[in-house]
């Protein structure tokens, strides 16, 4: 046997024993380190610095960093990094996840690879799973940090932006996973560069890695708000463009999809809307009501482009003529065939931006993590982070008892069974941790133990602070605690006085978890360091488990034996098929996330287009060639739909539809006539305009002057982007929600929601150069545009995985297209607003 235990090591133990000669070279550097005296201990952080500086590698100066930080953690703290958790410390380092069971000092492993990372300068994050751990962890960590004269900060939901701004600055930074995210889409929200609070995303560690990376994972990250575009303008725009005629007031171009307002149109427009120019940028919101409001009306037909169906706009496919379930037009279309069609209007753009957890952190130029129970979930780690998973021997032998299972044939026999349970322990004076998978249970559990005169506390994973305290207590000699699985996690049990003597602390389970790895954190909880111990789950036959997932073979069993209602069964078949079912589960449960990582990574790609293009708005660049390239192409797009294949007599009828269509974009007052465009080719017709374009554009940066110029060029593509971005998001959202119908049609609906939402992704982005074009081209000297945010944030919100909420609210601050409940309406109808498109839909 011993041979062949040496022969087919794990991965885990290979992967370890190639770390111990490491962890020999620091723990042999302990001598010369005591000899130090604190002033030289604290100059290594400089030295280390300097040799970085010169070329050295972190790998390099591991050995002297590790072992500096040994050192000046027992100086500090009275703690020496033992030997298991220098090992946890080089995995973190590597980029791994480091497996080291409750009460092995994880959070004092993290402050190795911390220190040696922050040497780099490009910072360090820790992440835990609430407030109260970050904020405790920075503190008593944080000692050590700033005797070897590195900076600490920690970032809590209630901080201003220029603390959160400092606090992100120093060496190592703690928080949450949620903070943490939400700070990144605020970053890539703002309109001025100092706005924003993160650096680079440099290196993080994630405390309670397996809670974060997977089961937060399903529930994105929201941050939402209202926009300009209340749903009653499309109704107020929708009254307006139902009084215009064609031809006079409008045209209709159907090869640039475009329908257009004749001067006549912006002359009616200006005074029903009281505008001075109705192609000011200031006039955007207005402008995006009134082009889809046209749109809609004169463009779209019901039964060929859409149908209405139980008071829904239903697209319709224009290849097969099935119905699209789910998808929506963009942009604000949708909303105005709504209000086209007098059903509800769907409220618009509610979300700003989001982001998954596996998104997020996959950013990170390095990611690690620990926790005490990853290794189930391994292949999970390995493919959707590139993590593997190492487990850190334990430094004094697990004493911990773990029973088999207790199987009853229904609840109450259960319940029966664990409340006499706790009574007969509570005699020796046995402390009791009683783990539940819900609040109600907890409750339930609870309601009976009073009426049996058990003290006892409960704990549901409400608040954290006090959470912390209780559990830390519940290792003392009487105490009962119940508590739902994720209650007080990161918190340590430590032993009372007298507690090892009658068998340490007893877990009780009162239900298998879905997930095995929660049932191990449950156990861990017991056992830490050598302690004694025990662990027995209690489990029933309508437990939901057993009943949805369990088999009939669990079954056949149990009626072959004919179990009472208070009877006990301890079976190896049946702790097998437990198993089995929780594997099912867990399988099941990472098919949903691979699933929707699918669907986010289409997301994640796009996000990151557009957040690159606002980074280079606000860091200044020239977007000249910019926008004189998106100028160039929207012009050549125009040409070409217009004019492509087009012959005899429909030449001339095109050439009028493109001039119209590029006077309204870029090349106002009649400059191109048709006469000219009839003697050049089509090349030569794209040459002709953007001469022409360039030359309108430099006459108005001479007009404003190039700072000027480039500060507009900025104001109003940034404007544009998160106007668009804004309903793009929402739309892909749409689309999201229709994709489970696609696989009753043998689509794969990941695939199917990549091409369609890239194609949405390139109308947007067609879109946003048009409209870019169009604003520059028609800014005037008078008042040029400034930078304001396009929708101002309401909430942000994480739903977590145990369905506890958790948000930060924020008032709405918005502006507002602004009409008195008294005054006329502007659609022109000579009605009151309230009495008109002002009444409650």
């Amino acid at each position: 046997m011993g041979l062949f235990g040496g022969l087919f090591k794990s991965y885990s133990e290979r992967e370890v024993n190639r770390i111990k000669p490491i962890v020999d070279k620091i723990e042999a550097l302990d001598g010369s380190m005591s000899k130090l005296t604190d002033e030289e201990l604290k100059n290594k952080t400089v030295e280390f610095k300097e040799r970085l500086a010169n070329g050295e590698t972190l790998d390099d100066i591991l050995v002297e960093a590790f072992a500096t930080v040994r050192e000046a953690s027992w100086r500090v703290l009275q703690m020496k990094h033992y030997r298991e958790q220098l090992i946890g410390g080089i995995v973190l380092h590597q980029g791994r996840i480091a497996e080291m069971k409750t009460g092995e000092g994880k959070t004092l492993v993290a402050t190795l690879p911390a220190y040696l990372n922050a040497l780099s300068g490009n910072g360090v994050h820790i992440i835990t799973v609430n407030d109260y751990l970050a904020k405790r962890d920075m503190e008593w960590m944080g000692q050590i940090y700033n005797f070897l004269g590195l900076t600490t900060g920690v970032i809590v939901h209630e901080l201003t932006n220029d603390q959160r701004r400092e606090a992100y600055g120093s060496d190592i930074t703690y928080g949450t996973n949620n903070e943490f995210g939400f700070d990144y889409l605020r970053d890539n929200m703002v309109i001025y560069k100092e706005e924003r609070v993160q650096r680079q995303l440099n290196f993080c560690i994630v405390d309670e890695v397996d809670s974060i990376l997977i089961d937060e994972a399903r529930t994105p990250l929201i941050i939402s708000g209202a926009g300009e575009k209340s749903t009653e303008f499309y109704k107020v725009a929708d009254y307006f463009v139902k009084t215009l005629r064609e031809e006079e007031d409008y045209t209709i171009d159907e090869e640039a999809n475009a329908v257009m307002l004749t001067d006549a149109g912006v002359e009616k427009a200006e005074r029903a809307f009281k505008l001075d120019n109705y192609a000011d940028a200031d006039n955007m919101a207005l402008q995006h009501y009134v082009t889809q409001a046209l749109k809609a009306n004169y463009s779209m037909r019901r039964d060929k482009d859409y149908m209405v169906k139980d008071g829904e706009v239903i697209i319709v496919d224009e290849f097969t003529g099935r119905l699209m379930e789910g998808r929506r037009y963009s942009d604000g279309l949708h909303q105005a065939i709504e209000a086209k069609e007098g059903v509800k209007i769907a409220r618009e753009s509610k979300t700003l931006a989001t982001i998954t957890f596996q998104n997020y952190f996959r950013m990170y130029n390095k990611l690690s993590g620990m926790t005490g129970t990853a290794l189930t979930e391994e292949n999970e780690f390995r493919e959707i982070y590139g993590l593997d998973v190492i487990v850190v021997p334990t430094h004094r032998p697990v004493q911990r008892v773990d029973n088999a299972d207790l199987v009853f044939k229904n609840e109450k026999g259960k319940f029966n069974a664990i409340v006499e349970d706790i009574i007969e322990t509570h005699k020796t004076g046995q402390p009791i941790l009683v783990g539940t998978v819900s609040i109600e249970k907890s409750e339930e559990l609870s309601k009976i133990l009073k009426k049996r005169g058990i003290p006892h506390q409960v704990l549901n994973a409400k608040y954290h602070e006090q959470e912390a305290e209780i559990i830390s207590h519940a290792g003392e000699l009487g105490m009962v605690t119940i508590a739902t699985n994720m209650a007080g996690r990161g918190t340590d049990i430590k032993l009372g006085e007298g507690v090892v003597e009658v068998g340490g602390l007893k877990i009780i389970g009162t239900a298998r978890h879905e997930s095995r790895r929660i049932d191990n954190q449950l156990r861990g909880r017991s056992g830490r360091q050598g302690d004694p111990g025990s662990s027995t789950f209690y489990i029933s036959l309508d437990d939901d488990l057993m009943r949805i997932f369990g088999s009939d073979k669990i079954q056949a069993v149990v009626d072959k034996i004919g179990l009472e209602e208070d009877d006990a069964i301890e079976n190896k078949i049946i702790t097998k098929q437990i198993e089995n079912a929780q594997k099912k589960v867990e399988g099941n449960n990472f098919n949903i996330r691979k699933t929707l990582l699918g669907y986010d990574d289409v997301m994640n790609m796009q996000r990151e287009v557009i957040y690159k293009q606002r980074a280079q708005v606000l860091e200044g660049e020239d977007l000249k060639d910019q926008i004189l390239n998106m100028t160039s192409d929207v012009i050549s797009n125009a040409v070409l739909s217009h004019l492509n294949g087009v012959e005899g007599d429909d030449v001339e009828v095109e050439m009028k539809k493109l001039i119209a269509y590029l006077d309204d974009i870029c090349v106002p007052d009649n400059r191109v006539t048709v006469e000219e465009l009839m003697k050049i080719t089509n090349d030569e017709i794209i040459e002709k305009y953007k001469n022409i374009a360039t030359e309108i554009y430099n006459g108005k940066e001479e007009e404003f002057g190039s700072e000027k110029m480039r500060e507009i060029e900025r104001v109003i593509l940034l404007r544009t982007v998160d106007s668009k971005w804004m309903n793009h998001i929402d739309n892909m959202d749409h689309l999201k929600q229709g994709m489970g119908l696609r696989a009753f049609k043998q689509q794969d609906p990941v695939q199917a929601y990549q091409m369609e939402g890239s194609q949405m992704f390139d109308e947007m982005i067609q879109g946003i150069k048009t409209d870019t074009v169009k604003y520059i081209f028609h800014v005037q000297m008078e008042k040029a545009p400034e930078r304001e945010r396009v929708a101002k944030e309401t909430s942000a919100v994480h739903a977590g995985a145990d369905g506890d909420s958790k948000s930060t609210k924020r008032e709405p601050v918005r502006k507002k297209i602004e009409i008195g409940r008294n005054e006329p309406c502007p659609c022109g109808s000579g009605k009151k607003y309230k009495n008109c498109c002002g009444r409650e839909a």
